[in-house]
């Protein structure tokens, strides 16, 4: 958009949470001219941040500001100090209390601790006594948040007077009068509108819009003072509040559970403070025995909210580049992104690094020259070394739940790959191993090849860096038996040492030594060289690696786009290329609009919970159909991994079974689970439609797309029908 606007353009950028402001000026001034950066760091609001935490010695929960004179307020450092020191000597007697509290009732008592993170009931119990309504609780579960809301109904919290509980069941009848009694039994509509009319509410993505419009409008219009929500609401919803809760410093990412970053902390903590209104704005935090007040005080002082471009070329942009530019232009304006503007930034870093160890890997070398001869040909008669390469390969193919082994001591041990992470010299893997040691790896660290010897499941109710996490890890990795077949990773080739002169040098060790040293650094460079091949290039590389894919399928000749190209540059999907590839092989042929709509929600569908999925129901008419699809995607991945391009996610047939019944004409009361929320089927079946109607426009025969547009509208019915307009247009 920047990039294709005439030069004759002004622009006027606003953001509220970028300190890297100097790096989007310099992109700004390369693509656009001459860009003045304005940087305002004065609230209109001032926030003053605040930690809560409940004293079991006095059954009372305290608010302490977060920041005295810009440090941690001493006052709750020495609190804690006092509270562990006080557990560690075993002189602490639980009282009663929270929901938090009877977790440390089944610990011993030397491990107690008198803090306690105070209930939702508690909080919300505080929030009025201190006057800090109305208010946003922050809770990264869905789930909890509807929990919370009805919790605080169960224990009698009322925040609305009798005339505004009439004004929001008015603004309740007006939003459902299209829904049906029916659907909005489905719905749970009951415990929903008494919530509200007691001043309390949810809002989350489970939840369809017409329920989070009504929560919004409630909320807006001071008639709902206290709103249970997860993050979702922290963006692009105008919704400010007296003060915010934020009830965990970390949460479920949908792979595994992660701190929250500064830029996230400032993102919630913005909605605290109504300009014109409030003169100071509160951000709360609750305590939580796994983050220490050091860290919340850090989060709260942080500045860091660095703006990364996620910019990726796609198969319909590659297309769509293609038929409109020629291949200089399309490389053009992809080295104008902003992604390739800070991958060449790193490049400078890269090359520094590369440098200083390249140093460090020639005086190993010096060092690990022997005069009884040549070292390298000892250790060639004698080790089996495998390539840089293969080490970086076996590392980035690890995922959070492996096990390997790793050098510890000059011993192998077992260990969890926990977390993976890119960092400017490679993958940097974070590992539990089975005596609870947190080992942090990279390539240069191996001599040969990471082997998979196994999974675990992580645990997944406590945050990464907690105690109990890693013990409850190690735990796991002690009981998980290796795989015997590929326990041994490296190998002495069956000759005499004996027989070379070098085995005669008495520094021989420490010459050894000094060269594997020198080949883990050398593994290092093989690692960032890498990294630099893809930087200096890497938009333009990826988009050439899209292309030639494309030609390989037959959708460019000569960069020009066939037929089957002009379809996909007309198919605007995450899984485009599958799509295209799916209708030029018939396999949305000769379906009814039912069968379509089912086959198609596979490409919109994801289940993205912790836990493992259920067991996909496929509809018995389309399980060959099923089978097919599923075998042309897995051969797409191997084509895009063989090209150096990230496979594309799978399919998920998750919600075949649903979808078939609701185009047949099923209620939406038999079609609901526990598995699947309300607002997750609308929003599912909105992108469905949206994608139906493409293949109504583009499929190669009448019958399919007569097929499309049928299946389309009958899924727009309903609750779908009456939230259209809402979430997709």
């Amino acid at each position: 958009m920047i990039i294709h606007l005439d030069p004759t353009v002004q622009l006027v950028c606003l953001s509220a949470t970028v300190s890297n402001a100097t790096e989007v000026t310099e992109w700004l001034s390369t693509v656009r001219g001459r860009t003045v950066p304005i940087v305002e760091e004065k609230r209109p609001v001032e926030l003053i941040n605040h930690f809560v935490v409940g004293d079991s010695s006095t059954h009372e929960v305290s608010m302490f500001e977060t920041i005295i004179n810009g440090q941690a307020n001493p006052e709750v450092t020495r609190l804690e100090q006092h509270a562990s020191q006080s557990a560690q000597r075993g002189n602490y007697r639980s009282g009663q209390g929270s929901q938090n509290r009877q977790d440390r009732r089944s610990k011993p008592a030397a491990k107690r601790s008198r803090l306690f993170s105070p209930s939702r009931v508690e909080v919300a119990e505080l929030l009025e006594q201190q006057d800090l309504l109305p208010a946003i609780i922050f809770i990264f579960s869905r789930n909890q948040c509807d929990e919370a809301a009805e919790s605080c109904v169960r224990a009698r919290i009322r925040l609305t007077t009798p005339e505004q509980r009439t004004e929001i069941s008015e603004i309740i009848d007006l939003r459902v009068s299209n829904f049906s009694d029916d659907d909005l039994a489905a719905l749970s509509f009951s415990k929903f509108a008494n919530q509200l009319e007691s001043g309390i509410g949810a809002h989350h993505a489970g939840l369809i819009p017409a329920f989070k419009e009504i929560v919004e409008e409630c909320f807006i219009r001071g008639l709902v003072r206290l709103v249970f929500a997860t993050e979702t609401l922290a963006v692009g919803l105008n919704m400010p509040a007296r003060a915010v809760v934020i009830d965990k410093l970390t949460k479920f990412t949908g792979e595994h559970h992660q701190p929250l970053k500064a830029a996230e902390y400032t993102q919630l903590t913005g909605r605290a403070g109504r300009r014109g209104i409030d003169t100071v704005g509160h951000a709360l935090v609750l305590y939580n025995q796994f983050v220490s007040f050091d860290q919340v005080a850090a989060l709260a002082l942080s500045r860091s909210f660095r703006l990364t471009s996620a910019f990726r070329p796609t198969y319909n942009m590659a297309a769509n580049l293609i038929q409109t530019h020629s291949r200089q232009e399309a490389h053009h304006l992809l080295n104008l992104s902003f992604a390739q503007f800070q991958s060449g930034r790193d490049v400078v870093e890269l090359q520094a690094r590369i440098t200083r160890r390249s140093k460090e890997r020639d005086r190993l070398r010096e060092q690990a020259t022997s005069p009884f001869g040549n070292i390298d040909e000892y250790r060639n008669a004698f080790e089996i070394r495998p390539d840089a390469r293969q080490i970086i390969d076996a590392i980035d193919s690890l995922k959070p739940g492996d096990l390997i082994l790793v050098p510890k001591a000059g011993r192998e041990t077992k260990a969890a790959v926990i977390a993976t992470s890119q960092r400017v010299n490679g993958t940097k893997l974070t590992l539990i191993a089975a005596t609870k040691a947190v080992l942090q790896l990279q390539a240069g660290d191996f001599d040969t090849p990471p082997i998979k010897q196994g999974h675990i499941v992580l645990p997944e109710s406590y945050a990464f860096t907690s105690p109990k996490f890693i013990k409850e890890v190690a735990l796991r990795v002690m009981r998980t038996k290796p795989n015997k077949s590929n326990a041994k990773s490296t190998a002495l080739k069956n000759v005499s040492e004996l027989s070379h002169a070098v085995s005669q040098d008495p520094d021989l060790r420490r010459r050894l030594i000094a060269a594997k040293s020198a080949d883990r650094i050398d593994n290092e460079l093989a690692a960032m060289e890498a990294r630099i091949n893809k930087s200096v290039q890497s938009v333009s590389a990826k988009f050439d690696d899209l292309v030639l894919l494309m030609q390989r399928r037959g959708y460019v000749s000569s960069w020009n786009l066939t037929d089957q190209g002009r379809t996909l540059a007309r198919i605007f999907h995450e899984l485009d290329l599958v799509v295209a590839e799916a209708l030029s092989a018939g396999l949305f042929d000769d379906l009814n609009a039912a069968e379509l709509a089912s086959l198609l929600s596979t490409f919109v569908y994801e289940f993205r919970r912790a836990e493992d999925p259920p067991r996909p129901i496929i509809p018995t008419t389309l399980t060959t159909k099923w089978k097919t699809l599923q075998a042309l995607s897995a051969k797409i991945a191997h084509d895009e991994e063989s090209s150096g391009l990230t496979p594309h996610r799978s399919l998920d047939a998750g919600l075949m079974d649903v979808t078939f019944a609701w185009a047949s004409g099923d209620e939406l009361i038999d079609i609901l689970n526990e598995d699947l929320t309300a607002g997750d089927f609308v929003r599912t079946m909105k992108q469905l439609i949206d994608l139906l109607r493409q293949i109504s426009l583009v499929a190669p025969t009448q019958q399919t797309r007569d097929s499309a547009l049928a299946a389309s509208q009958a899924l727009l019915r309903g609750v779908v029908a009456a939230s259209q307009g809402s979430v997709l247009q």
